[in-house]
Formats: C-alpha cells, structure tokens, sequence
C-alpha cells in the first residue's frame, strides 16, 4: 500500500462523551491552524469534507449516568463508521477530526467494516494519556469518551458494540497504547485479563520510545491490513499541548510525538487517521491547534528529508 493519493476529511463536532465542554470545536481549530494546505502541500488531494454535528449538552437529557449520552453518540458514530467506510470504498483514506475520543468508535467501526468484508483485521495504534478500556460497570464519571477501545474490542453499551457487526472491530493482538500514565482500576484489570499491549510513559522512558514504537507498528502489522492511528492530544505533555480535554502532566514530548507519526507513515499501510480532544477554550495562541496539523502531516508521510 503506497501513501495517499486522496483523503477524506471528517470534521466531528462532539463533545458528549466527554466531562469538559469545548472539544467540538478542535475540528475548526485544526483547519485554522492550516491543515489542508499542509496535506496539499504533500502532494496529497483532500477530496471531500462532511462534518457532524450534534445539539450541545445544554439541550438533552445525559439519560443513563453509567453511559451518558448515549443515544446521541450512537447515532453520531453509526453516520460517522458510514461515512466513513464510503470514503474507503471510494478511494479515499479517512481522516477524522474530533470532537472527544467517542467518536473512535465510528472511526475505527467504518474502517474495520471496510476490511472485514475483504477478509482483514486492522491494527490500530492508540495514543492517550488513558487506555479508554473503561466500561458503564467500571466508569467512574460515565464519560463515554473513557469507553471507546473497550466497545471496539467487544465491551461496553451492546449498542454500540453491535455497530461493528457480528464480531468486534478489533482484536487486542493487534491494538498498542502508547503514552499511557493515567488509568483507573477497572482499566488495570481490563487490560490484565484482555492482553492489550499497553506502552506506559514510564516503558517508554526505560526502553525509549523508538524501541517501543517499533515494537508496537509490529503487533499493529502481525496479520492486518495495516494501522489506524488514533490520537488523543493529551498523550503529549501538558507544555506542549495545553489545549486539550484531560490534560495529565509527564506525557510525550515534541519529537517522541512526531516520531511515533513517523514511525506508522513509514509502513505504507496507514489505513486512516484521528485526531481528537483538541479544547479551543483552554488552548493558547491555538498552539494544540497547529500541533495538530504538524502530527497528522508526519502521520501521511512529511520528512525531514
């Protein structure tokens, strides 16, 4: 699989999975911030937009405290996976600009759709500061956005689950964590008992993280089509990504974030991009913002040479 030729854009306006009002507006921050100009200085064609929105959280009813929200990204997820996997069959790898870490689970269901039916598993390198393996049994605030890896690996609201088909959209043998430093309790016993490969801040910090970002294109790779790379901002550290949902000191510096892009562009077998928990509101100067647009450009193939 050969980089780009033409991507899809999708702009997600979403903030009910999350705790923090703000995050629906990260996709207008990235644009400001310059990014089609970026892919299309790559030589890469963004060949379409479409944008998703949702009434703001002032105008529902949260419903279940365990899950809140939960009808409304249901159906925000169901439109995004089929969107997305439409831009797929039409030629085009998706990138998918959040909005809060819910909207993965759209994302990520299209994508596996797309190569379920030609006899694939996809990869996917997820980059948090949290694991977002939580479930409405184990969720402390009933965020949706800390559930979205669980659902896409079978758990969670059955709803949901259920957007992927008859089995999940991933399996844990193909599925890294990168940057995580911040998980609660049912997380730990989640990722014990589920074998998700988890690089915590302090692994990456011992092994470095170029080992660790090799060893996690490997697992992504073993059997699949390729990798998705989803990423949550407040993976990198607070200093150099202050606008995001949750932010949490000790995270990925400049170049280990660029890296890790790096590092999945080089396979050739990026099967499509997100980038999520960008928060305008507590950004400065929409710093976050152009962090954004240098990731996702590292992310489709940007060198130094």
């Amino acid at each position: 699989m050969k980089p780009p030729r033409s991507i899809l854009i999708g702009n997600v306006h979403m903030d009910l999975g999350a705790g923090r009002r703000g995050v629906d507006m990260g996709p207008s921050a990235i644009h400001l911030a310059g990014l089609n100009a970026g892919v299309e200085s790559l030589g890469i064609k963004v060949a379409d937009h479409f944008a998703l929105r949702v009434r703001s959280q002032e105008m529902l009813e949260p419903g279940d405290e365990h899950a809140r929200f939960l009808p409304e990204i249901l159906q925000v997820c169901g439109r995004l996976a089929d969107r997305v996997e439409a831009g797929l069959e039409a030629g085009h790898l998706p990138v998918v600009l959040g909005g809060d870490h819910s909207v993965a689970i759209g994302t990520i269901t299209g994508i596996s759709r797309y190569w379920k039916k030609r006899g694939k598993r996809i990869g996917v390198m997820w980059v948090d500061a949290h694991t977002d393996v939580n479930t409405p049994e184990t969720s402390p605030t009933g965020n949706i956005h800390g559930m979205p890896l669980a659902v896409l690996l079978g758990h969670g609201p059955p709803e949901l689950v259920a957007l992927a088909g008859d089995t999940p959209a991933l399996d844990p043998r193909n599925v890294c964590v990168i940057g995580a430093r911040d998980l609660d309790d049912g997380e730990r016993q989640f990722v014990r008992d589920s074998g998700l490969r988890v690089y915590t801040m302090s692994e990456l910090d011992e092994r470095g993280t170029a080992v660790c970002a090799r060893e996690a294109v490997e697992r992504c790779l073993d059997g699949t089509a390729g990798i998705h790379l989803s990423f949550d901002l407040d993976g990198v550290d607070p200093q150099h990504a202050p606008g995001v949902g949750t932010a949490v000191q000790g995270g990925l510096d400049l170049r280990e974030s660029h890296l890790i892009c790096e590092k999945v562009a080089a396979t050739q077998k990026v099967l499509g991009i997100e980038m999520v928990e960008l928060n305008p509101v507590i950004d400065t100067e929409n710093r976050t913002g152009r962090l954004a647009v240098w990731l996702i450009l590292s992310a489709l193939g940007k060198t130094i040479l």
